[in-house]
């Protein structure tokens, strides 16, 4: 064991002032591993929101290129963890070596596409409306904005991503991007992995010499409301339940001062298969929903758990041929056994419910988890049936076959806010499917087409976010460089100095970025 192994990283330094009561567990055993790990106490709570308070002022001062170098360090070193720490992974988390080395690679890819949108300058958002003093009938005075990071973000762990929803990963990637010092909450499923973690995020801050504070870590149960209620922290990055990021949505908008809650929480990802398609290809897009119900044990919050399509011969054939497949599925280990047991939680409802039937899926073996098909009738979705809206985190989905095309739109508009829907159709049935595409448009943040939700892309473009229940604000996304908007807030100055104002604002234009000067794009300097 190295030293001060299983305390708080606050302020550059680790610190125990807790009792070392919390093990990590080896999630193929459920035996507790080596090594303990301290409970946080409410001065070390403190202590570390303080700490990121006071790294603030000088982080977000930093140059946005010193912060690309200091997002390119963290990934090159946890590019350099050797294969003790996939192995380490593994047993935290039950994941393959080659799902781990693929996040891996995704989390460090990420960070680098931040640092590419810092030294690109463009998520300033550099606007100048230069002075008319001759203006009648009221002069204009000298107007320039520009974003600035809104201060300290707290950042709570992800179960099922230990690396790319985690430690390093998004939520803290785009955090750092703008500016904003983090405090992240450890996910008690994964706490040797976020040591790791953390660990090469420290050594990246001292290469490139930043804040002391610019991030800290936390372990411990409980401490999380006494982090998002902390004054010093103005945001909140969270990837997990409905449950859960509601509670941190309360407390943050109880506080004397609300903040922003950037919540991903619950999506069922409906997926609409169209009568053509099913006619003309049914078994291969059974085998392709098949899989990607059953990829990675369901353990995405973009798993398709929703399936509609309109009452025909092809869809009956499809549904047996879906059955068959999931039916034909090995059972998986999942992350641990509190995500074990809220699976079989899940699935022992919708057995219950006498107008749902399990169409297909074996009695869960001691200790893994079996894919589930179930079928429920059409009036459950219309009358707002809860089970049929809220996610069972693992392999299983739902299909609800509709009368006609005017009963599914009904179905979809009964729907809540998803994170992704998908439609599987035919050029020539997708042709006629404007009405669906507006109204998906208006309940999700990514529509697919002849595509499955599971696998999110990391790039400029993806929305990774949509409408409650889903995400607690749809404006934003968790994936992607947009993701940094949420961290940021922007700030006007009117009548001021050069030498006061932002580089980003400078009549010089040291940044040589492209800005809206008076209404339009120009990366001239300023006469």
């Amino acid at each position: 064991m190295t030293p001060n192994a299983g305390q708080q990283f606050i302020g550059g330094a680790r610190s125990g002032a807790g009792q070392p009561l919390l093990h990590s567990i080896d999630a193929h055993t459920g035996q507790a591993l080596p090594g303990a790990f301290y409970q946080a106490s409410d001065a070390e709570v403190d202590a570390a929101a303080r700490a990121a308070a006071q790294a603030y002022p000088v982080y977000r001062a930093l140059a946005p290129q010193r912060r690309a170098q200091f997002l390119d360090s963290i990934a090159e070193q946890l590019d350099a963890l050797g294969e003790d720490f996939i192995a380490l992974v593994s047993r935290e988390t039950a994941l393959p070596a080659a799902r781990i080395q693929g996040e891996r690679a995704r989390t460090s890819g990420q960070l680098r596409l931040f640092a590419q949108l810092l030294r690109r300058g463009d998520f300033l958002a550099a606007r100048i409306d230069r002075a008319q003093p001759q203006r009648t009938p009221l002069p204009r005075s000298d107007i320039r904005q520009c974003r600035m990071g809104l201060g300290p973000v707290a950042v709570f762990g992800a179960s099922n991503f230990p690396l790319a929803f985690s430690t390093a990963g998004g939520d803290t990637a785009a955090a750092l991007a703008a500016g904003c010092p983090v405090v992240f909450k450890a996910h008690s499923g994964h706490m040797a992995t976020a040591e790791a973690v953390a660990q090469a995020i420290i050594r990246a801050a001292e290469r490139c010499a930043m804040p002391a504070g610019v991030f800290n870590m936390i372990f411990g149960a409980g401490v999380g409301e006494a982090l998002v209620k902390h004054p010093a922290i103005q945001a909140v990055g969270f990837t997990g339940s409905l449950k859960g990021g509601r509670a941190l949505c309360d407390m943050a908008a109880a506080r004397a001062q609300p903040i922003p809650v950037f919540a991903e929480m619950s999506s069922i990802n409906p997926v609409i298969v169209l009568p053509e398609a099913l006619a003309s290809r049914g078994e291969a897009i059974a085998g392709e929903l098949a899989a990607s119900v059953v990829l990675g044990c369901g353990q995405f919050c973009t798993n398709p758990g929703l399936v509609l399509g309109v009452r025909s011969a092809p869809l009956s054939a499809f549904v047996e041929q879906l059955q068959a497949r999931i039916a034909d599925q090995p059972p998986q280990t999942m992350l641990n056994a509190g995500t074990l047991r809220s699976y079989a939680q899940g699935v022992a409802q919708l057995k219950a419910h006498p107008s749902i039937r399990h169409l297909a899926g074996a009695e869960q073996p001691a200790g893994q988890a079996c894919a589930q098909l179930f079928q429920a009738d059409a009036e459950l979705l219309l009358n707002g049936e809860p089970l049929l809206q809220e996610e069972v985190f693992g392999p299983a989905t739902v299909l609800v076959e509709v009368a006609d095309r005017s009963e599914l739109l009904a179905a979809l508009a009964a729907l809540g806010g998803q994170l992704t829907a998908t439609l599987i159709g035919e050029p020539a049935e997708l042709a006629e499917a404007c009405d669906l595409v507006a109204l998906l448009e208006h309940k999700a943040g990514r529509l697919l087409i002849n595509g499955y939700p599971t696998g999110v892309e990391v790039c400029e473009a993806m929305v990774h976010g949509g409408p409650y229940p889903a995400t607690s604000d749809s404006r934003g996304t968790s994936v992607g460089t947009l993701a940094i908007d949420r961290f940021l807030r922007p700030v006007c100055y009117q009548n001021f100095p050069q030498a006061l104002l932002p580089e980003a604002l400078r009549d010089s234009n040291p940044l040589a970025l492209l800005r809206l000067v008076d209404g339009q794009p120009s990366r001239d300097p300023l006469s």
